[in-house]
């Protein structure tokens, strides 16, 4: 089992940057792929990046490829997103899962109901 906290969030310009992380418990950090999920107010939950357990692959939304980049450090047990060049549409509450399944080849898992564990979620507003 592991346990996800995020944290980064905040209030910020359009054009402006911020950089979340998801701290994560336990000892099996490296044996789980991550994910970054966010939900705006009324909307589902939806799809923003994934990484592969090495960190060796990553995947992104349409939506914000070119502007967010994810990585993990297997060390520290964190998972990092950043977002630059962000728009008041990113403006979501942001959420870290991690999934238990090995991801073989190019596979990699963007619905939510396909990850284990879930941190409670940090807010993002961008401002116009």
């Amino acid at each position: 089992q592991v346990q996800l906290v995020e944290s980064g969030g905040g209030l910020v310009q359009a054009g402006g940057s911020l950089r979340l992380s998801c701290a994560a418990s336990g000892r099996t950090f490296s044996q789980y792929a991550m994910g970054w999920f966010r939900q705006a107010l009324g909307k589902e939950r939806e799809f923003v990046a994934a990484i592969s357990r090495s960190g060796g692959t990553t995947y992104y939304a349409d939506s914000v490829k070119g502007r967010f980049t994810i990585s993990r450090d297997n060390a520290k047990n964190i998972v990092y997103l950043q977002m630059n060049s962000l728009k008041p549409e990113d403006t979501a509450v942001y959420y870290c899962a991690a999934d238990s399944r090995y991801w073989r080849g190019s596979y990699y898992s963007s619905e939510p109901d396909e990850y284990d564990y879930w941190g409670q979620g940090t807010q993002v507003t961008v401002s116009s």
